[in-house]
């Protein structure tokens, strides 16, 4: 594929948080993976597939720690100054893509480098398709229980109708600004983009997607993510032997 043909598509990407969870000297996008942060990882993950020409960080004010990254060198990245909370930098993304013309934005966190690139191609494929914005999400494995206010077991909900919300998530550029400044505007909690999008009640599909595709937040996240990337690896190198 020629990476350059249309439709092009950008990712925004919001590195501007601090990772609290993590307890860690320095935010977790910035936590190494071998001789990678976690945001190299994830930034090389996403300029792997073939239409995505452009990555947007939306980076914090008192950022330290970018620069002494590979990417200020990647002609594929540009930065922006992100929010104090996601969202906001996620806006600030979505209006430099809306400068740069992009019909459609595609919207990734900073600590899940182990998305694959197949997974980004179906997202992808199924919003064209369907000329219609989705995310990548897999069902609920496990049984789930609705506690009361008192942490005892009210009900169990029926998980046939529950999905795990993951990144990517692609909207049309101009409808989802217009989603979170609508949902800012009312003080409505906005927590990923396609709750944006079911504020304005508008549909999203929901794209299977791998579970191991994991967001880093714990000090135990990590070293799962390690081992996820590792194991990708591993299975990439016996299919060229094969």
């Amino acid at each position: 594929m020629n990476k350059h043909r249309s439709p092009r598509f950008a990712v925004v990407v919001p590195a501007a948080g601090v990772g609290k969870r993590m307890k860690s000297a320095c935010p977790k996008q910035y936590l190494k993976i071998a001789d990678k942060t976690v945001l190299e990882h994830t930034v090389d993950r996403l300029l792997k597939h073939p239409l995505i020409d452009k990555v947007i960080i939306a980076l914090g004010q008192h950022d330290e720690y970018f620069n002494s990254t590979s990417l200020p060198q990647n002609k594929h990245v540009e930065t922006v100054l992100g929010g104090q909370e996601r969202v906001d930098s996620v806006l600030a993304g979505l209006h430099k893509l809306a400068e740069l013309n992009f019909e459609w934005a595609i919207v990734h966190d900073a600590a899940r480098p182990c998305v694959s690139v197949e997974d980004i191609n179906q997202l992808i494929k199924r919003c064209l398709s369907a000329k219609q914005g989705g995310l990548l999400a897999y069902q609920a494995k496990d049984t789930i229980k609705r506690a009361s206010s008192t942490q005892e077991v009210e009900s169990t909900v029926d998980r046939s109708v529950l999905w795990h919300a993951l990144t990517p998530q692609m909207y049309q550029t101009t409808l989802l600004i217009n989603a979170i400044e609508q949902g800012l505007k009312q003080n409505y909690v906005i927590t990923d983009e396609s709750s944006a999008i079911e504020f304005i009640e508008q549909p999203s599909l929901l794209v299977e997607g791998a579970s191991d595709n994991i967001k880093i937040t714990r000090p135990e996240d990590l070293a799962l993510a390690t081992f996820i990337l590792s194991n990708q690896q591993t299975m990439k190198q016996e299919e060229v032997c094969e």
